[in-house]
């Protein structure tokens, strides 16, 4: 076992304790005995090819007033003590592709990183659904108005979408009637200068945008339903979604068994996959969640599970 869990995450001091998986997953690491330590991307530094962290002990309590106690300050080259579980959330802008850089140099000095470096590059959380044309909705990657004005005329309507966003930011509804239809394509695609998504609306996501929790390749039994509040067409849970808890379905499994031998063939020991109704429409491979909800309506123990599987 590795001695150090060394978490890359974003501001300790700003997550909700009830929610946040990686505050499950230091839980678990601490209960397990690693010695925890926690840093930002900005605490990862290069010197002659050898990745160092500038990081803090760290002690969690699952306490909401009072749920973490950071130690001393250590600066050291990352290497074969550490698991280090890169956790910071999106935008995949250049800060967090340069870290996975310096992660990946990490790997090749002995730590293991959960997920792969490599893997948090190669797999964009929503461009990497086209790798199963045959579960996703009809869906749309450009730049062009022109192309999405008449992906959106097909469909009837359609979902648009940054490809570096999470929680449901900079997410639109749009029909070919909409008003606002040439602002939303200014703004997603820049003038035309970078590519947006656009899927068509799937009516079942008043039923939930479900969330299938993958573990070295395997479903975890029970998904999150993330269903939409009474203003909002998003399910997310940041955006007013409720979170339901599920057990998964013959259409979840099917999918969940189509997807995981790519996830383990990239060295994605934990992801994500959105489900609406029977379609694919993410794969989040940077920070996934729902851990917390889960583990408060069947408890369960989803970080245990996890650890088990990287330990083995």
């Amino acid at each position: 076992m590795h001695k150090y869990l060394v978490m890359v995450m974003d501001d300790i001091a700003a997550i909700k304790v009830a929610k946040d998986t990686s505050f499950a997953l230091l839980l678990e690491a601490q209960r397990r005995g690693y010695q925890l330590r926690y840093l930002n991307e900005d605490g990862l530094f290069l010197t002659d090819g050898t990745t160092f962290a500038r990081m803090h002990a760290i002690k969690v309590q699952d306490d909401p007033e009072n749920w973490f106690d950071l130690g001393v300050e250590e600066t050291r080259a990352l290497g074969p003590d550490d698991l280090v579980m890169m956790r910071a959330d999106p935008p995949v802008d250049a800060g967090y592709l340069y870290a996975t850089y310096l992660l990946g140099r990490a790997e090749d000095a002995g730590a293991r990183v959960v997920n792969r470096p490599r893997a948090l590059r190669d797999c964009n959380e929503k461009l990497a659904i086209a790798r199963f044309p045959e579960l996703i909705p009809k869906t749309l990657v450009s730049s062009s108005a022109e192309r999405i004005r008449a992906f959106v005329a097909q469909v009837g309507k359609a979902v648009l979408k940054p490809l570096d966003g999470m929680g449901g930011r900079g997410i639109f509804l749009a029909r070919i009637d909409d008003p606002n239809l040439n602002v939303i394509m200014e703004t997603l695609t820049a003038n035309g200068t970078q590519l947006a998504m656009a899927q068509q609306y799937l009516p079942e996501i008043a039923d939930g945008d479900k969330r299938i929790l993958m573990i070295h390749g395997q479903a975890v039994p029970w998904t999150l339903a993330r269903i939409p509040g009474s203003q909002d067409f998003r399910g997310n849970l940041a955006r007013g979604g409720r979170g339901e808890g599920r057990p998964i379905t013959e259409a979840d499994r099917t999918i969940a068994e189509a997807v995981g031998p790519f996830l383990l063939e990239n060295g994605i020991e934990f992801a994500g996959l959105d489900v609406i109704g029977d379609r694919l429409t993410e794969i989040n491979v940077t920070s996934p969640t729902c851990v917390r909800e889960l583990d408060a309506q069947f408890g369960t123990n989803i970080a245990g599970d996890l650890f088990d599987a990287i330990e083995a």
